[in-house]
This record gives C-alpha cells, sequence and structure tokens, in this order.
C-alpha cells in the first residue's frame, strides 16, 4: 500500500556538500549543449543527460538555472547535443567557463537544423524544444530528436567525483 506525502513531510534537512559528493559517485557522460542564439552559436557543459524515450524519440537535460546560455537557446527553441569523447576534456572546460568566445576555441560545422556540431564528439544529436519544467534550482529540458550523426569519437568522456575519465569499449 502506498500512502502519498505532503509538502511538509517532504522537506528532510540534507546537507547540500555531502548530497554533491554523494551524486558525484554516479558516474556520467559529458555534452556540450550548442545551438543559435539570434544567429550565433552558443553552448554550454552539461552532465545531466538521459536519453529519455524511444516513441517518441526524446532526450533530457537540466540546466542550470543561473546558466546564461540556456536562456537563449531556449527561445531559439532547437539545439544539438553534442556527445563528448575521451579527449574532448578542453572542450568540456571551455564550455563551463563564462566570459569566454566557446567556439574561437574548438573547430565546429553546422548540422542539417543550422546548429554547432563540434568536431570530435562521439554524436550529435538535434532536437527541437519539446517542453520545459521546474527541477527546483536546475531547469528539465526534453527535446524531440530530430536528427542524428555518429561522431568521430570512440571512447566517450565521463565524469566522477569531480573529475574526467575515460573507458574503452
Amino acid at each position: 500500500m502506498h500512502t502519498r506525502v505532503t509538502a511538509d513531510q517532504r522537506r528532510p534537512t540534507v546537507d547540500k556538500r555531502e548530497l554533491r559528493q554523494i551524486l558525484g559517485r554516479f558516474a556520467s557522460g559529458v555534452v556540450v549543449v550548442t545551438g543559435l542564439v539570434e544567429g550565433e552559436p552558443a553552448g554550454f557543459t552539461c552532465q545531466s543527460f538521459s536519453s529519455l524515450s524511444l516513441d517518441p524519440a526524446l532526450v533530457v537535460f537540466c540546466p542550470s538555472k543561473t546558466s546564461r546560455t540556456w536562456p537563449g537557446l531556449s527561445r531559439s527553441g532547437t539545439f544539438c547535443v553534442n556527445i563528448l569523447g575521451e579527449g574532448q576534456r578542453d572542450v568540456s572546460d571551455t564550455f563551463a567557463r563564462q566570459g569566454v568566445d566557446r567556439f574561437d576555441r574548438v573547430c565546429w560545422s553546422s548540422g542539417r537544423r543550422g546548429n554547432p556540431r563540434l568536431a570530435g564528439a562521439l554524436a550529435h544529436i538535434e532536437c527541437d524544444l519539446r517542453a520545459e519544467h521546474d527541477g527546483g534550482d536546475h531547469h528539465i529540458v526534453l527535446g524531440e530528436v530530430q536528427d542524428l550523426v555518429v561522431g568521430q569519437a570512440d571512447s566517450p568522456l565521463i565524469y566522477f567525483r569531480g573529475r574526467y575519465a575515460g573507458i574503452r569499449a
């Protein structure tokens, strides 16, 4: 038997630092979400990414509400998820920084839908924005897959316990 928990009952006291350490034990791939904002390329690093559904073809990622890049990409209604390869730590770091010309530091080309595709990635997934929901200090973004391209890399870039790692497939 399941009982519903009220909002007042759901507010446990959780140490944020401890939670971050625990969640850091979950290894995740690293993606860079790219698109065009007022005709200019834009993008950011994100490690909260996953497949959601095969039918319809949906992916999900969760950009921080403090992101300066996501609002513009959201307004454009389309984006590309670039799944980074093991040798792209510098690309991940570049797109995680604020105040730099990110696209001046990487090789890229335009995809079929106009969104930037980063050279050297494992794959490129071009999407239309399907939905955006509140997720605490993050947005929960659903993308409807419109185009898929297998990239050049063989092994993924992994983030685990605050560090990059790679795996050989």
